[in-house]
This record gives structure tokens, C-alpha cells and sequence, in this order.
């Protein structure tokens, strides 16, 4: 693929968002005629049946304006590279979509992963972290499944997860393109466009759920992009930290939800009201704001990626850090959000203690629990 200009990428993305806008009052329509709804349940926020099918739009319209182009200019190289992702994301979309229409095991679906995993491996696209190429497929295989999952679990509220798509894909095209890797760099660009395409009819109140197939779509070509993200001359921690803190806001919401899980004895496997974006709501925050909230941590981390991708390595370790610091600092405010049985039994207890104590006199006082 020759080099793209501005206006070629900026016709990209918005034919990208014009054709999901076109296909997603199709996939609402036919949810509703064909009767497929996310049901309410107690681990879910919505109260009434939600038509499903808006991950199908999604898929559609990235796969028909990549096809176009690739018709209309064909790359230079890469062509099979091309055909195995999208074939490969497509293919995460129909096995989200019969997870959504059926439900299936969560080890076919993590087999189907890893597959996938194995044979991006197998094309350029693949880590080349470790001289030992066994080394490099764990890491691939590892960085793709955990990147998929994390961007499945992030769907939790009205929003969010095309919301983070959509933001982290920008910064993937600008990352792309200002290092010369034009294909990526339009796929990113045609990513960022379906998730803004789909957005409209997703934000709160939202009309339409992406379900398991947007979700894994997202997650699965949101983890190719960053791992074929190359920067030659950045030091090789800096390089291996960009794709991490670029995608920091779905990795820090599974890592919170894991931890806390295990921590409470709750199976981590299973859906719940837990993640960030649960306790955010939780505290007060209201359901739009605490979306938007998350949006501005992606944006803060997309730019911090950007600026990571062009210093030196004692800039950088310092800079991790930081992230690192401030993300276990937010984590730990986060954890103390009671939104397990265990945790909100023990609130109740202390605040109900304190309201049957005696108050003590002027210039005195205790603990609560303190003899």
C-alpha cells in the first residue's frame, strides 16, 4: 500500500462510520424480529430486554469499507498477512455472536482464542520479543487472549466499551502512522470509525448491546494492531510498555475484577456488577459521567503512550512508574468500593454500629471495634 495521505484516511473513517450507521437500525430492527434480547439479571444494569445484534453492524461495516479498499488499492505486501486478521476477527465475531444467541462453553471459546492466537503467530504479525520462538507464541497467543477477554469484560456499561475502542484506535492510527506503517495505520483508523458508528445508538440510554460479537471483534483486532506496532529505535522496555499503557484502561478493570474476585472468593469466571465502571456509580457517580470519566483515562493514556513511544529509556522507567503508581493508587480506591455480599455485609455492620453508639463526650472518642 503506497503511502496515504490525510485525505485518504480521513475517508476511511468516515465512510467506516457512515456504513455502521447505516447497518446498525438494520441489525436493531431484525434483534427485535427475530427476538433476540440480553435478558435482565442481577448481574446486569439494564431492567427490561435489550435487543442484541449491534456487534454484527459493527463487523460489517469494518469488513466492507477494509474489503473496499483493499479492492479499490491493493497493498504492496501484507495482503495475506490482511486476509488471515480480518478472517480471523470475522471469525471471533460469529463465535461472540453464537455465545450471545446460545451460550457457549467458556473453554471452546477460550480454544477458539488461542487458535486464533497461534495463527497470528504464524504471520508477521506476531511477537518477536525473545530470540526462542516458543517464548515469542506464548507471549502472542497470551497478549491476544488477555487483550480479547479485557475488552469483552469492559462491555459492562452503556458505552463504554465502543467508546474505549474508539479512543484507543486513534491513538493506534497515530501511532501507526507517524511510524510509517500505513496498513495499520488504516486499520486502526477504520476500527476508530465503527466504534464511533456504532456509539451513537450505544451511549446512554443505549438502544442496542454490541454483545459478545462486538466485543471480541473489538478486543481481538485492538490486540493485532498494538502487537504490530514497531518502533526500531525506542529502547526495548519503552517498545514492550506502549501496547500495555495504550490498552491500560481494559487490562486495569480485568486486573481489578480478577484480584478482587479471588480476594472475596468469588469465581472469577462468571459476570458480575464489579468492574470500574459498577463502582463508579456505586460511590454516586452517575451512569454518564462515570463512562466519561473513563473515556478521559483512556485519552490520558493514549497520550502518555504516545509520549512514551519517543523517550529514552531512563524517561520512560520513570514514566512507567508513574502509571504504575497512580493505576495501584486508583486500584486501591477502587478495591475499597463494598460491591461483593462479603464487603457490603461488613459496611453495613460498621455503619450500623455507629449509629447505636452512645456518642461519646466532649474531647473523646473511639474506634469503632476498639474496646
Amino acid at each position: 500500500m503506497s503511502q496515504p495521505n490525510g485525505l485518504e484516511y480521513a475517508a476511511v473513517f468516515a465512510v467506516t462510520v457512515a456504513v455502521t450507521l447505516l447497518f446498525t437500525p438494520l441489525a436493531l430492527r431484525a434483534a427485535r424480529r427475530l427476538q433476540i434480547f440480553d435478558a435482565p439479571s442481577e448481574i446486569k444494569a439494564q431492567d427490561s430486554p435489550m435487543p442484541y445484534l449491534g456487534g454484527a453492524a459493527m463487523v460489517g461495516g469494518f469488513a466492507v469499507v477494509v474489503l473496499a479498499a483493499a479492492l479499490l488499492e491493493p497493498p504492496n505486501s501484507g495482503l495475506d498477512e490482511l486476509a488471515i486478521i480480518l478472517g480471523l476477527a470475522c471469525l471471533l465475531g460469529v463465535v461472540g455472536l453464537l455465545d450471545d444467541l446460545r451460550g457457549l462453553s467458556p473453554f471452546l471459546r477460550l480454544a477458539i482464542e488461542v487458535f486464533a492466537g497461534v495463527l497470528v503467530w504464524a504471520t508477521p504479525a506476531g511477537a518477536d520479543v525473545f530470540a526462542n520462538d516458543l517464548l515469542n507464541l506464548a507471549v502472542t497467543v497470551g497478549w491476544i487472549v488477555v487483550v480479547t477477554n479485557a475488552m469483552n469484560l469492559l462491555d459492562n456499561m452503556d458505552g463504554l466499551s465502543a467508546g474505549v475502542s474508539a479512543i484507543a484506535a486513534g491513538f493506534l492510527f497515530v501511532l501507526a502512522a507517524d511510524n510509517g506503517q500505513f496498513l495499520v495505520a488504516t486499520l486502526a483508523i477504520a476500527l476508530a470509525g465503527c466504534s464511533l458508528g456504532f456509539l451513537r445508538s450505544n451511549f446512554h440510554p443505549a438502544r442496542i448491546y454490541m454483545g459478545d460479537a462486538g466485543a471480541l471483534f473489538l478486543g481481538f483486532l485492538l490486540a493485532v494492531l498494538a502487537l504490530k506496532l514497531n518502533f526500531i529505535d525506542a529502547p526495548p522496555l519503552v517498545a514492550l510498555s506502549v501496547p500495555v499503557v495504550l490498552l491500560g484502561v481494559p487490562l486495569f478493570d480485568t486486573a481489578l475484577v480478577v484480584v478482587n474476585r479471588l480476594r472475596h472468593r468469588v469465581n472469577p469466571l462468571v459476570g458480575g456488577r464489579d468492574h470500574t465502571s459498577h463502582r463508579l456509580v456505586l460511590v454516586g457517580i452517575p451512569i454518564r459521567a462515570s463512562v466519561a470519566l473513563i473515556y478521559a483515562a483512556s485519552i490520558s493514556l493514549g497520550a502518555l503512550a504516545t509520549v512514551l513511544s519517543r523517550v529514552d529509556s531512563v524517561t520512560g522507567t520513570i514514566l512507567i512508574a508513574w502509571i504504575l503508581a497512580v493505576g495501584g493508587l486508583f486500584g486501591g480506591l477502587l478495591s475499597a468500593v463494598p460491591v461483593y455480599k462479603s464487603s457490603r455485609r461488613r459496611h453495613l455492620m460498621l455503619q450500623e454500629v455507629v449509629a447505636h453508639e452512645p456518642e461519646p463526650p466532649s474531647g473523646m472518642g473511639r474506634a469503632v471495634g476498639e474496646p
